[in-house]
């Protein structure tokens, strides 16, 4: 079947002297490795800022989880149209797209005088992500047609996000030492201008087909995954069944529906939803969906947890999620080479165990515990993470037959992105409202009397607490009542990664089908 979502077939003898011409194979490693890493930088570098963020901003907690969601939601939402357009109008002119769009979202979060212009920034900014992520990819694909040689690109490429992941935190702290936390968009506009020179010196075009749009299917798409991620993000605050958030799930369910009547019609669809028939395939999606659920939702937990609950600097704290995000990018690269060996279920499986059992272990620590006692975990958590998304990405491409490679990879970013903003959202809410719900007895504890706790509780909903200096039973209070918020969110993620590693076993294809 035709499909305008389709990484091309290896060029003819003509295409390839015309790439040659054009376009070099390391700078255009280069340059999609550097798009990758800005839109994950802009994920680490906002929940760096967060703290900082609502304090300045007087932002309550509910709001602020729109924060880092709002860019994750723009992501997952057009992540998957994004390669309908690459292949309709040049994959290197929507990658660039893409990049200036990242670019003009961080100024918009820069010069932000309110948490709603930061909201619009994030969106924009989300928009870029979503432009680069499926079209970096897919111009990977038709650079590198060597299967082996493919593999390792597409590590590579996963590594470089968990790069971004970790240079986040430390730009960000080493500019809130000096600046205030709008400077932490600039990391996020420079490093776009470095890689829009680097794709228009060494970077080929790459146009498979010039069919026509898929116009209804990527409409339908966007919608039914805009409006269920909303549903999700927006439950959180105002009740699962609130009538805004039922009409957001209603939208959903007839988006996706139209969706799926259309796509089954359509001769060149933007996602050919049969490729759900295949067993492999499904679970695949479920576990790139779930790798980063829980590598962005634990990486939020932990960082709220050392400058909320331990009141650390965010630059201390970058240097300790450094441990985390450094064996995610050394596994992901030992696992990319080692899925010849073992094939994609092995690693999938062991690192979706040994994330669980990272999360359950640090779920144990309290606000008091040192770094000393916790480094072993963050690493184990990061290298859990680091083996599953590699192999992952690699197995929805092995998946299915060559020609819809291109579309397996625009799902399997999808799946990714919205695992993303799941993580976020619904992990942080589940971080709040333990939160809120456990303070009153916490203040109870720490005998802090009714009218002081009574005031510190209507503080902590509004998120003005950041502001002035705290007796220490309410410091106290406040840091116990956020570690019981963090725990919870680790237990939830550690019961995820089981039930995944589970379905794993039950249905990956460990090997390539020999289609």
């Amino acid at each position: 079947m035709t499909s305008n979502t389709t990484a091309p077939p290896a060029p003819g003898p003509a295409a390839a002297g015309r790439s040659a011409l054009r376009g070099s194979r390391p700078v255009t490693l280069i340059a999609m490795c550097l798009g990758a890493m800005i839109t994950f930088l802009q994920i680490t570098a906002t929940v760096s800022a967060l703290t900082t963020i609502q304090r300045d901003l007087r932002v309550d907690p509910t709001t602020l989880i729109w924060v880092p969601s709002a860019y994750t939601l723009m992501v997952a939402s057009v992540v998957l149209s994004a390669a309908t357009l690459g292949n309709r109008y040049g994959r290197k002119r929507v990658f660039a797209a893409g990049v200036i769009a990242m670019i003009v979202g961080a100024a918009v979060v820069a010069g932000a005088p309110t948490v709603a212009w930061v909201i619009v920034g994030q969106l924009v900014a989300g928009l870029g992500g979503a432009l680069i992520l499926p079209n970096s990819l897919a111009i990977l694909g038709a650079t590198f047609t060597d299967p082996h040689r493919r593999t390792e690109v597409i590590t590579a490429w996963s590594a470089a996000s968990g790069i971004g992941l970790a240079i986040g935190p430390l730009i960000a702290g080493t500019l809130l030492q000096h600046h205030r936390w709008h400077s932490v968009y600039l990391s996020t506009i420079v490093l776009g201008v470095i890689t829009l020179v680097v794709a228009a010196v060494g970077v080929a075009e790459s146009r498979p087909s010039a069919a026509r749009l898929d116009v209804r299917g990527l409409l339908l798409g966007t919608v039914a995954i805009a409006a269920a991620v909303y549903a999700m993000i927006q439950g959180g605050k105002d009740g699962y069944t609130s009538p805004v958030v039922l009409v957001a799930w209603i939208a959903a369910l007839v988006s996706l529906v139209g969706f799926v009547l259309v796509e089954l019609r359509a001769s060149a669809p933007m996602l050919d939803v049969r490729l759900f028939r295949s067993a492999s395939f499904s679970a695949v999606m479920v576990v790139a969906a779930v790798s980063l659920f829980g590598f962005t939702g634990v990486a939020i937990l932990l960082v709220l947890f050392h400058e909320r609950a331990q009141a650390l600097s965010p630059l201390d704290t970058g240097w300790r999620m450094l441990v985390l995000f450094g064996a995610y990018v050394l596994a992901a690269f030992g696992a990319g080479r080692a899925i010849r060996r073992t094939g994609f279920k092995a690693p999938i499986a062991l690192g979706l165990v040994l994330g669980a059992v990272a999360s359950f272990a640090l779920a144990t620590q309290g606000p008091t515990a040192s770094f000393g006692s916790r480094w072993a975990l963050f690493a184990l958590f990061g290298a859990a993470s680091g083996l599953v998304v590699a192999p992952a990405t690699a197995a929805a491409l092995a998946s299915v037959v060559p020609a819809q490679a291109g579309m397996a990879a625009g799902a399997v970013n999808a799946a990714r992105q919205v695992g993303s903003v799941l993580g976020s959202s619904l992990l942080g809410t589940l971080l709040t409202t333990t939160m809120l719900a456990d303070l009153p007895d916490r203040l109870a504890a720490h005998q802090v009397g009714e009218p002081t706790a009574a005031a510190v509780r209507t503080a902590v909903a509004a998120g003005v607490t950041g502001d002035q200096p705290l007796p220490d039973p309410v410091r106290a209070a406040l840091a116990e009542a956020l570690t019981s918020g963090v725990q919870a969110g680790l237990r939830v993620n550690g019961i995820v990664f089981l039930v995944t590693a589970v379905l794993t076993l039950a249905l990956v294809r460990n090997r390539p089908h020999q289609h």
